[in-house]
């Protein structure tokens, strides 16, 4: 019984995320998202309030595939700048995931913004990676591996240079190498900049 109400919602999710990316968020409906899934409108509400609810688990999942890959990469590294700098090979997936779903995410973000619950779920994001740069940059702190700075500052420097780079790549996709530009970044920010043992 649990497995069939898992799979369920893995399947409104999976039409929802084909509908949003292919139609826009706005001109997708729940009936839409019923008759993609193969479910009654009875068993979407039984696992999610509202599309808005449905984009907001889309982008916990991905957010979730990413801490991950985050994780693992910096416990693989040998410092806190070093696992920063290999953060960025990560953005291969983020550009290719955000380059067909952008318009879904300003769609969603213009009308979230006349709904304050909604707002806080989408803002959360942007929030959290705020916090866990500030947790790596103070433990590169604690280890030797940083200069001093203002943990919180300089996690914001960075999830500037992350979004800014992400935001050019989608617009831009041609442009420019974004994986080599987001690891350049970084690096002159780490390595060139707040690492310890480069002064």
């Amino acid at each position: 019984m649990q497995k069939r109400s898992e799979a369920t919602r893995n399947n409104i999710l999976q039409a929802a995320m084909q509908l949003f990316a292919s139609r826009g968020y706005d001109a997708t409906s729940v009936a839409q998202i019923c008759q993609a899934a193969g479910v009654s409108k009875g068993a979407f509400y039984h696992h999610f309030p509202s599309k808005q609810a449905v984009f907001v688990a889309l982008l916990d999942n991905w957010l979730n595939v990413l801490d991950e890959q985050i994780a693992a990469l910096v416990s693989q590294a040998g410092s806190i700048p070093e696992g920063l700098v290999q953060m960025a090979s990560v953005s291969e997936d983020v550009f290719k995931s955000a380059r067909g779903q952008l318009p879904m995410f300003l769609e969603f973000w213009r009308e979230s913004s006349h709904d304050p619950l909604v707002w806080n779920a989408t803002i959360e994001p942007y929030r959290h990676y705020t916090n866990l740069f500030s947790g790596l940059i103070e433990r590169g702190i604690q280890e030797g591996s940083l200069e001093p700075v203002d943990p919180q500052t300089t996690a914001r420097v960075l999830l500037a240079l992350v979004l800014g780079v992400i935001l050019q790549g989608v617009m831009d996709p041609e442009g420019a190498a974004w994986n080599d530009v987001l690891r350049e970044g970084i690096q002159l920010i780490m390595m060139k900049g707040l690492a310890r043992e480069n002064r």
